[in-house]
């Protein structure tokens, strides 16, 4: 009795053993039956206790386990064979682990060893909670490591030095751009650096901050102590460096450094294009009239000053024929030539276009004015070489002297602006003083230029026709159409006083298209099979319909394109222009003749009279009128009208007054002949014996004065 209740003592003391532990637990037979197991066993898979029993098979557990919906991933015989696999792979006595998923997810592992005489014990422990903690910890790990990675490669990678100080002002950390921007070595970047110990070898090395350096060091002390924001620019071996400290609620602060030089040469070179041209870096507009108006004090003080307008001559010519790359050669040489005339304490400015302005700060009186403006017209009036061309311009100059004329920049500059006008209406290439009454000059340009823009609408343009006499033929042979201009207002207006306008502002397109269209039809009523003559602009080139306009007026008049010429200038030709010399050829190749007018005034190079074959040249009436004056005159005259024989050219003289003219160009062989001698330019009356079918070394036509 006593034994057996020792017994069953001892059988209770194991219930409650087992049921102690604090994970699942079985013990299997060597032929795998089951021989206990405690109540953590059954909550872990699931099982109920009344179909777990004593002696039950692996199998017969295992298919009561994938009822439950354990181990759903393999079937009850896989998860069988493989179990017992593990099972008898270890009878060393050597404890393993293996895992493996129940129902809802979780996850047991189970650790068993063999136990002679016993069998297998194995322990089941509900870890689902502990890996997915692992996992958050190391996801979280992971992350941060991510995170830092990411965050380094920003703080090295942004364009800014980056640094943190603690409140006793010692480096806690800095980025790669920091110790780059300023060439620190290695043993001033590590953790615990005083901010001292850096400034004072950046001081060493030459840095420039502002004041001297123990002004910047208590400066740096003050904004640090006081917990402020604090901006400075540093200077340190040619590089603008600027830096800015931001406090940190611990008593430490942040720091950003930039290197900012090229952002402030970029500044100064705005600052300094705002003020300057673009082409010849020479003070523009604005930076002129902020001089100008900075000696104004001085001017109502009785200080002398000049100030000079400069416009160059023939510089359109040289943009409509080279093209603008050649004119803006040009310009930079106008600007050097200009510099050269000047003293040190002279403001030259570029204004605009082909225009410059000089202000003469100190000056004794218009002597000195004058002086400079000789030496100005003399300097470009010399020829240019651009690039294998020789550029042939002039500078007509307009002078104000201050106070005299002005005590105000406004004043000063329309004085001087009204001067160079008159400059250009004598002639060009010369300077004038201002003087009172230049306005009513300008307000006549302007009349004129307001008058043209109707003047075609209001039929006021009429034509009139000059005869060319054949010496050969003894008759006119040709007529040149001649432009009049009849104002309501003024009267009959100059063709000297209106085409240089029509021309710069190129109205003189349209008045061209109706010179030739009127020329054409008044031919075709003439009694005689006389040509036609008609100048053409080396404005109207630009028109890329020329040839169309030109062959529609032949068409709409009926005139035969034999009987048409037209005249150009030298002017024309100094580009090698391809699209201008295709216009010519196929105006030509319609039987059109095409003349070379005012030889010799030009840029008078004899590579233009290779470059298209012309059919006629005109000596320019200048050489008449200094023929008998001068001797080279008439050698020029000889030279011309052999050049023009030698290469199939006939040859017109102009301006033919005297008899005695007439007698020398005849003699040198001269083919046509013009001037007052036979007619001036006359209306186009059926009447006038010029028209008339007869020969004639004289028309008895009413003389026109213009």
């Amino acid at each position: 009795m006593i034994a057996g209740a020792a017994r069953a003592d001892g059988a209770l003391l194991l219930d409650a053993a087992l049921e102690s532990i604090p994970y699942g637990f079985c013990v299997w037979s060597a032929d795998f039956h089951l021989v206990m197991w405690n109540k953590h066993y059954l909550d872990i898979y699931g099982f109920p206790a009344r179909r777990i029993e004593k002696g039950m098979t692996l199998e017969a557990v295992v298919r009561l386990s994938a009822e439950m919906g354990n181990h759903p991933d393999q079937t009850p015989e896989e998860f069988l064979a493989a179990y017992k696999a593990d099972l008898l792979t270890n009878r060393s006595g050597l404890r393993a682990k293996v895992r493996e998923l129940v129902d809802g997810g979780r996850t047991i592992e189970t650790a068993h060893v063999y136990s002679p005489g016993l069998g297998w014990v194995v322990t089941h422990e509900d870890v689902t909670e502990e890996i997915a903690s692992s996992e958050i910890v190391q996801r979280r790990k992971w992350e941060l490591e991510q995170q830092n990675l990411r965050l380094n490669a920003v703080v090295n990678n942004i364009g800014q030095g980056l640094c943190m100080y603690d409140a006793r002002g010692r480096l806690v950390v800095c980025n790669a751009p920091y110790a780059r921007i300023y060439g620190l070595p290695e043993r001033l970047l590590q953790s615990g650096t005083s901010l001292e110990d850096i400034l004072a070898h950046l001081f060493d090395q030459g840095m420039k901050a502002g004041g001297d350096r123990d002004a910047y060091l208590r400066w740096r002390r003050d904004v640090s102590a006081r917990g402020e924001f604090g901006k400075t620019i540093h200077e340190l071996n040619g590089r603008i460096i600027l830096m800015q400290q931001h406090p940190m609620k611990d008593g430490g602060w942040v720091s950003t450094h930039e290197d900012i030089t090229e952002q402030r040469q970029q500044e100064a070179r705005i600052a300094h294009l705002a003020r300057h041209d673009a082409l010849t870096e020479l003070p523009n507009r604005i930076q002129f009239l902020e001089e100008m108006a900075s000696i104004e004090p001085a001017l109502t003080r009785g200080h002398q000053a000049a100030v000079l307008c400069i416009d160059l001559d023939h510089f359109k010519d040289v943009n409509d024929t080279l093209g603008h790359a050649i004119g803006d050669k040009v310009l930079k040489q106008v600007a050097a030539r200009l510099l050269g005339t000047t003293r040190e304490t002279d403001e030259l400015a570029r204004i605009g276009g082909d225009e410059f302005s000089l202000l003469l700060r100190q000056v004794a009186g218009p002597a000195d004015a004058a002086a400079i403006a000789e030496r100005i017209t003399q300097a470009i009036g010399t020829p240019f070489n651009v690039d294998g061309h020789q550029v042939v311009i002039g500078a007509s100059v307009g002078i104000a002297m201050a106070p005299a004329d002005g005590d105000t920049t406004d004043q000063l500059m329309k004085n001087a602006d009204l001067a160079l006008y008159r400059a250009k209406a004598d002639g060009r290439s010369t300077f004038h003083f201002f003087e009172r009454g230049m306005d009513e000059a300008i307000q006549h340009r302007r009349t004129i230029e307001a008058g043209l823009r109707l003047a075609l609408a209001r039929n006021e343009f009429r034509l009139v026709f000059q005869p060319l006499v054949g010496l050969k033929e003894d008759r006119v042979t040709c007529f040149e159409a001649l432009i009049r201009w009849d104002h309501a207002e003024r009267g009959t207006i100059s063709p000297a006083d209106f085409i240089p306008i029509a021309e710069e502002t190129g109205m003189i397109v349209q008045i061209g298209e109706w010179v030739l269209r009127e020329a054409c039809q008044v031919a075709m009523t003439w009694p005689t099979d006389a040509r036609v003559a008609v100048n053409l602009s080396t404005v109207q080139f630009k028109n890329k319909r020329l040839f169309e306009t030109v062959v529609a007026a032949l068409e709409e008049s009926g005139l035969p394109p034999t009987r048409l010429e037209l005249e150009i200038t030298e002017s024309l030709l100094l580009a090698d222009n391809e699209p201008t010399l295709a216009t010519l050829h196929k105006l030509r190749a319609l039987g059109i003749r095409i003349s070379m007018d005012d030889f010799g005034t030009g840029y008078s190079s004899l590579s233009y009279l290779r470059s298209f074959p012309f059919d006629k040249i005109k000596i320019d009436r200048s050489f008449m009128r200094d023929l008998e004056q001068k001797g080279d005159s008439l050698a020029i005259i000889k030279a011309v009208i052999g050049l023009g024989h030698s290469l199939g050219m006939t040859t017109t003289a102009e301006g033919i007054e005297t008899e005695e003219q007439l007698a020398a160009v005849r003699e040198q062989g001269c083919n046509e002949v013009q001037g007052f001698l036979f007619s001036p330019p006359v209306a186009p009356t059926r009447s006038s014996p010029c028209f008339a079918r007869k020969k004639t070394t004289g028309c008895a036509a009413p003389s026109d004065p213009h």
